[in-house]
């Protein structure tokens, strides 16, 4: 069984800068991988798969270098919620319902962060929660985690 625990962080005014920027460059790299997924298919008319994305953002990398400010398992999942969209896309045009094709994603538009495994990237000491790339962030346990956790998720919100 899955259990999800929500917590409130508190993080310094450079630590959400940070935060902030690292969103930034989470929807720049969607909205990429986006395109480069429309441009292929219009002049290949082949589909890019999760691997493919995934083994190219290195490249990314190097063009951007803001996108080193990212962890690298934080970029990857940006690749994999693409992949989840599309097929969804796919699977309702299947299906015969309304499909809606995956939107290119606006400032502001992208509101999380996902560390896909606990440890590397994020991990919760005491009363702060260590990110990668971000430091260490005042977080309130109202109430104690249960067991070792799978993921973490920073999300911005009012």
């Amino acid at each position: 069984m899955r259990k999800t625990f929500l917590y409130r962080i508190y993080p310094t005014k450079a630590q959400a800068t940070r935060l902030s920027a690292m969103l930034d460059e989470c929807r720049w790299l969607y909205n990429h991988l986006l395109e480069q997924r429309q441009v292929y298919w219009e002049e290949a008319g082949m589909a890019l798969s999760w691997y493919d994305q995934k083994a190219y953002i290195p490249f990314l990398k190097e063009e951007r270098p803001a996108l080193a400010a990212v962890h690298s398992q934080v970029l990857q999942n940006v690749s994999e919620r693409l992949d989840l969209a599309v097929r969804a896309f796919f699977r309702r045009v299947k299906a015969g319902q309304d499909p809606g094709y995956p939107r290119f994603r606006g400032v502001g538009r992208y509101a999380s962060l996902t560390y896909p495994q606990y440890g590397n990237g994020a991990k919760l000491h005491g009363g702060q929660l260590q990110l990668s790339k971000v430091g260490n962030v005042e977080v309130v346990l109202h109430r104690p985690p249960q067991g070792t956790p799978k993921t973490v998720t920073i999300k911005r919100s009012s």
